[in-house]
């Protein structure tokens, strides 16, 4: 029997990677609004002889995750895994020059369609379901007030959630990827040395063997 795992913002860095790792066991449901990205990962899925359902929508969109976690439902009946990656990364800048459309796109996406997404995908979780976040460390350091703010909640609600469910399921998990040469990343640090950094490919293998998949 194939699994099935939901990955958010599987488009491009760490999702696309865990989608590829997943891909010989897992039928892959891919979410992200980029179409082109979507449609190299669905070919490097293919080409390891996996199959993945593309699904090019915007996570901060209500109507549209309502029908995807419902076609979930009528397809599959349930959901093995939901990796969650999708995160707005808002411009780094200090503290009083925090714009505030940045930080309403920030709070929309990282903390707003998260919270809505756990109501909708913890129903095709059950009780034997998995669902996987990630944090960051660089969360609270200087300039990163709009992104470390948003995504230090993101995790405090994963957090909840995984104390809500220790005893009855779905299983949640909270990871910490090490450093890895992403296009967000490098928005971040736009002059560091990316060949020093960790290989997606293997961070994406690693996490997944940290909660035993």
């Amino acid at each position: 029997m194939t699994h099935t795992a939901l990955i958010t913002g599987a488009s491009r860095g760490l999702g696309a990677a865990l989608a590829e790792a997943l891909a010989p066991t897992h039928n892959i449901i891919a979410v992200a609004r980029t179409v082109g990205a979507l449609e190299e990962l669905d070919d490097r899925i293919k080409a390891k002889g996996g199959a993945a359902t593309l699904a090019p929508m915007d996570v901060t969109e209500a109507g549209a995750m309502a029908t995807l976690c419902r076609g979930i439902h009528d397809r599959w009946g349930s959901l093995d895994l939901w990796l969650h990656t999708a995160i707005h990364a808002a411009p780094l800048t200090p503290t009083p020059h925090v714009d505030e459309k940045d930080l309403a796109k920030s709070l929309e996406c990282n903390v707003t369609a998260t919270a809505r997404l756990i109501t909708y995908v913890a129903p095709l979780l059950g009780q034997s379901g998995r669902a996987v976040f990630f944090e960051d460390p660089v969360a609270g350091q200087s300039f990163f007030g709009s992104y470390g703010a948003t995504k230090d909640a993101q995790i405090a609600l994963a957090r909840s959630w995984q104390t809500e469910s220790s005893r009855i399921g779905p299983k949640v998990d909270v990871l910490t990827p090490k450093p890895m040469p992403t296009a967000t990343r490098a928005r971040f640090y736009p002059g560091e040395d990316r060949e020093a950094l960790n290989d997606i490919h293997a961070e994406a293998a690693r996490l997944l063997k940290e909660i035993g998949l």
